[in-house]
């Protein structure tokens, strides 16, 4: 089924994100996160949204949108945390080497602290 801009879901880009509260063993729900893609102009929105009840997110970004080059996750953290959380605000930066491939960029988060690495 084509989606609004024309593209069907296979020619759609799979790029995810997941984060755990280390403190509590939960998912983090309920948190808003943005895609941004790199491109001449600076930093651009390839999309966002919240994190559902297994504090996941999956983006799907039109293939015309998703290329090789510089993307990032912006995390806002502050209201799942609290206003005395020491990080607000986490950002992810990565670089898509191969648009073909499955991007997964876990986040684990805990007031004073957090982790990334590339997943599966």
């Amino acid at each position: 089924m084509p989606s609004d801009d024309g593209t069907t879901a296979a020619f759609r880009a799979r790029i995810s994100t997941h984060i755990l509260d280390t403190v509590s063993g939960d998912p983090a729900r309920d948190v808003y996160v943005r895609l941004e893609r790199r491109d001449s102009d600076g930093w651009l929105t390839a999309g966002e949204g919240r994190t559902d009840d297994d504090g996941r997110l999956r983006f799907e970004v039109p293939m015309h949108d998703w290329q090789a080059g510089g993307y990032r996750l912006f995390y806002y953290v502050e209201p799942y945390l609290g206003g005395d959380c020491f990080f607000p605000e986490i950002t992810v930066a990565f670089h898509v080497h191969d648009p073909n491939r499955h991007y997964h960029v876990p986040l684990l988060l805990s007031r004073y602290g957090y982790t990334t690495y590339r997943g599966s």
